[in-house]
């Protein structure tokens, strides 16, 4: 993924280098790396990145460098014949498209380039036309305001997923250029210890959220959340982005807090909504949102009892469950 990749494109862009981007546009079987993935080739052939651990590196390569020679984007197809799969090292089977094309310049450069530093995202398309090099670049706000010539760009925001699309007669491959994924902890137990450890280990911005002033202030975290914030959820919760690339687990306990802290998830945007408590506590838990007024469909976004079913015991192996369920949640982008 691009954002994998910035720290090199930096360095390449501050030593005036110039350098070409191939994109997995599509696998079919067995292909090795996912669709997004992404190999930076510079003039001077050295790379970064990967589209398939190996496999097909040479030949894109090979084709990255006519790319810079001609400014002329290409397009890859790796198929599943024997010939076909060793020739080229696909000795798994399956299909890989791969697009290449130039980094992009000017303004689509600025804007993508100030997404990653700001940590905003958006939308990076490339136009699958290898006689017409024609990139585009759409902030979230621009996504948010719904153009009529970029009318699938919401769908595919919410989506979390890359993908090749037809729009106006012309195919593009729609690059999803993710914020960084933030996880808000509802109630400083001790399982949220050992959670924002591993949500560090795997890159998530972290925020812990509880009223109680004694668990927020004596609670022992080995490694500090970003953000603490002694606070009921209904004062700070609407200060955040709730929306897929944002996570929160109820970890408090307290009915009132967690509760509370619902009633906001459900009526966002947010991805993931986890729940700690027994089946028989999320039966209550359920019974109280219907009273409420809220829907079987919005209840069922919540994952409770929270956590991959990996018979944990102790805070450190429930918060392995629930890190390994989000996991799941964001590489497969379906609740």
């Amino acid at each position: 993924m691009v954002q994998e990749v910035f720290s090199t494109i930096e360095d390449w862009l501050s030593s005036d280098k110039r350098f070409a981007v191939a994109t997995v546009i599509g696998t079919w079987g067995s292909s090795p790396r996912p669709v997004g993935s992404v190999l930076l080739v510079r003039e001077d052939g050295a790379m970064a990145g990967s589209v398939s651990g190996g496999c097909v590196e040479n030949a894109v390569v090979k084709s990255a460098l006519q790319v810079l020679a001609s400014g002329v984007p290409q397009a890859l197809h790796f198929g599943i014949t024997n010939d076909e799969a060793w020739a080229v090292g696909l000795s798994c089977g399956g299909k890989l498209d791969v697009w290449v094309e130039p980094f992009p310049t000017g303004a689509v450069q600025e804007q993508l380039l100030a997404a990653l530093r700001a940590d905003t995202g958006g939308l990076w398309l490339s136009r699958l036309d290898e006689g017409h090099y024609a990139p585009v670049f759409l902030s979230p706000a621009a996504i948010a305001e719904a153009h009529p010539d970029w009318a699938f760009a919401y769908p595919i925001w919410r989506e979390r997923r890359s993908q090749v699309l037809v729009a106006s007669g012309e195919r593009w491959f729609v690059r999803v250029v993710p914020r960084k994924n933030r996880l808000l902890i509802i109630g400083a137990a001790h399982i949220a210890v050992e959670l924002v450890r591993l949500a560090h280990l795997f890159d998530f911005a972290t925020t812990v959220i509880d009223p109680r002033q004694v668990f927020a202030t004596k609670t022992q975290f080995a490694e500090a959340p970003h953000d603490m914030l002694v606070n009921w959820p209904a004062a700070v919760l609407p200060t955040f982005e709730l929306d897929a690339w944002t996570y929160a687990v109820l970890l408090s306990h307290d009915p009132k807090i967690d509760d509370q802290a619902l009633h906001l998830l459900l009526r966002s945007e947010i991805g993931y909504i986890g729940a700690l408590g027994s089946r028989r506590t999320h039966e209550q838990r359920i019974a109280r949102l219907r009273a409420e007024g809220f829907s079987d469909a919005a209840i069922a976004r919540i994952h409770a009892p929270v956590g991959l079913s990996i018979g944990a015991q102790g805070a450190r192996e429930i918060a392995v469950s629930i890190i390994a369920e989000m996991i799941q949640y964001k590489n497969s982008g379906t609740d």
